[in-house]
């Protein structure tokens, strides 16, 4: 049997690329997990991990790294080179960021599951350079943006071949490292959930509180609409100043649990969010409780959302936003569960286990074949 390692960005929160090392480990429970660093607690260990340990670089050691690794960016090419794979056969990734670029020997097969081109090295950047006010530091923050996104195209060349979590992120493959590649949707649990009672006329998103994800934004929409309410569930280094000047009726409920969560999104009026999402999958968890969503008509949501399913706006901005959403709280639209349902079937876990390893045994078998020729 093949050695396999699988290689992610890193373990500190669990989120939606977490659940897809979970299904690929689920696929191949033998292999061995490497990451720039790893915080997880022993539930999220046990569950996205099945308990395994990880091999980490040094960056593990660097002080205060949870809190502030996204100040460490410009370390991560070198730390993810650093990982040691000569003993392995198969290489399998699972990148947003730089675990893509791991240094490979001859004659090992490299697979990468791409979530994501690295956003603050391509078309992102623009938007995480908005939120810091110092021009030098914006000056040091582009020359290291640029210094990465230069190696982020060289090392592409590390990986044999690339899965797209969508077709936006099989566009952006194509452009930025001029690389065909496969698209299999990542895994979602679309089992229509129970509701939990009425619904309330409260709004809600869901998010990690990071720059691209323009939280910000939807609270300077619900600011122009003092009528309507919205919760903010989520925690991230954007959160101080989210807190700093949070209208009365926008109400900030901090990292919340899972049973909360899903009792909030499946009693909300509707799911808002404003990021240009590669796929989404915090979107097309809220269809599952039959919860309408207010997106943009941009990345991956036009492949998980309808206009059966949710409302879009078409530029990101807070006007665009504000009349998206009084449009949909003025029509009442019935939303039917059943268009729900169908809408999202196309995401499931089952799916993406049957696809993921149908198309990973095919390379490695014709792989260990043309080693034996």
């Amino acid at each position: 049997m093949p050695k396999i390692a699988l290689v992610h960005d890193w373990f500190n929160e669990a989120g939606g690329a977490e659940k897809v090392v979970r299904e690929i480990l689920h696929c191949y429970p033998e292999a061995d997990v490497f990451c720039l660093f790893d915080f997880f607690d022993q539930t999220n260990r046990d569950y996205y991990l099945f308990g395994k340990k990880t091999h980490t670089s040094f960056i593990q050691h660097f002080p205060l790294v949870r809190q502030n690794y996204r100040t460490l960016f410009p370390f991560f090419p070198k730390a993810i080179e650093s990982l040691d794979l000569k003993d392995y056969d198969i290489i399998i990734s699972s990148s947003s960021c730089v675990a893509k670029g791991v240094k490979r020997k001859e004659g090992q097969l490299h697979i990468s599951y791409c979530h994501s081109p690295a956003r603050y090295a391509w078309d992102l950047k623009e938007e995480y350079l908005r939120v810091t006010k110092s021009p030098i530091a914006k000056s040091i923050l582009k020359y290291f943006f640029e210094k990465l996104r230069k190696w982020d195209l060289k090392s592409s060349d590390r990986v044999d071949f690339f899965i797209a979590n969508s077709s936006f992120v099989q566009d952006r493959i194509q452009k930025f490292f001029h690389r065909k590649s496969t698209v299999i949707y990542p895994p979602v649990n679309v089992e229509m959930k129970t509701t939990f009672g009425e619904r309330s006329n409260e709004y809600i998103t869901v998010s990690r509180l990071v720059t691209y994800k323009n939280v910000d934004l939807i609270v300077e929409a619900f600011r122009q609409m003092p009528e309507l309410k919205l919760e903010i569930a989520g925690d991230g280094p954007m959160r101080r100043k989210i807190l700093k000047n949070l209208p009365p009726n926008v109400t900030y409920l901090g990292y919340v649990d899972d049973e909360t969560k899903q009792k909030k999104i499946s009693k909300a009026k509707a799911f808002v969010a404003a990021a240009t999402e590669d796929f989404g999958i915090s979107i097309v968890e809220a269809q599952s409780y039959g919860t309408p969503v207010i997106i943009p008509s941009l990345g991956g949501y036009k492949e998980t959302v309808n206009t059966d399913t949710g409302v879009f706006f078409h530029q990101k901005t807070v006007d665009n936003m504000v009349a998206a959403i009084r449009e949909f709280h003025n029509n009442n639209k019935e939303f039917r569960r059943e268009h729900f349902e169908n809408n999202i079937k196309p995401f499931s876990i089952e799916r993406f286990r049957s696809e993921f390893k149908a198309f990973v045994d095919d390379k490695i078998d014709k792989h260990i074949a043309s080693k034996q020729q």
